[in-house]
């Protein structure tokens, strides 16, 4: 038995947070991206550092944080600075993710979900997953729940479902879809049914790491981790 890895994703109102919730609820482990690209643009990361030097300081607020609108504004116009701006954040939240995925290894756990936004978008770490979750619901009641949820006009709920990948193509990516389409109840049953799946695909042979690969650190940590994800 090896630990392995499950990305989970969505699209804009399809419900993901939601699942997620249910998901810890659970006891399951998850990572979420979108909390760590916040966490790297915290004054106390290089990637502040390097943002503020590439942009300049008209990015920060008043405390000295990174404007998140401000700076949206920049590469939502120009997607060389939007290029830029990954260049410098993407291998920092791939390095707090690994981290992350070390420290539930250690402790035991036989797979991690990761929450990624954009897995399917990018399509680079759909390859290090064992199984690929989608938190699917169909066109038109996406298009309802983001109006009512963010207040928007259809035409700008449309443009921002536009700007992702559609919830019918990631579907034929995904090796296990929850449809989120209906009542919450007939949601909730289908994430219990995935975690039975989740659990018994490797029946919990627990990790018992010494005190020898604590002191072997971080380097001997990962290589150990990757030499269980790949075989």
């Amino acid at each position: 038995s090896t630990m392995f890895l499950v990305g989970l994703s969505g699209g804009i109102a399809s419900g993901k947070s939601t699942v997620v919730a249910v998901l810890r609820e659970l006891g399951c482990a998850v990572i979420d991206a979108d909390v760590i690209a916040r966490e790297v643009v915290q004054p106390r990361f290089k990637a502040y550092r390097q943002i503020v030097r590439c942009f300049g300081t008209r990015i920060l607020l008043e405390n000295g944080e990174i404007d998140r609108e401000a700076l949206g504004n920049i590469i939502f116009h120009e997607p060389e600075k939007r290029q830029l701006l990954n260049s410098i954040t993407h291998p920092e939240i791939q390095t707090e993710m690994l981290k992350q995925i070390l420290k539930y290894f250690v402790l035991g756990y036989r797979y991690v979900i990761l929450d990624i936004p954009l897995l399917f978008e990018t399509n680079r770490l759909t390859r290090f997953m064992k199984y690929t979750v989608l938190i699917y619901c169909d066109p038109p009641t996406q298009l309802y729940r983001l109006m009512k949820r963010s207040g928007l006009s259809q035409a700008e709920a449309e443009a921002r479902i536009a700007s992702q990948l559609p919830l019918d193509k990631k579907r034929k990516l995904a090796t296990h879809v929850i449809d989120n389409s209906g009542e919450w109840e007939a949601t909730r049953r289908q994430v219990l049914r995935l975690h039975a799946q989740l659990e018994d695909s490797l029946h919990f042979l627990w990790v018992r790491l010494g005190a020898s690969a604590a002191v072997a650190g971080l380097g001997g940590l990962v290589y150990l981790l990757l030499q269980h994800l790949g075989s």
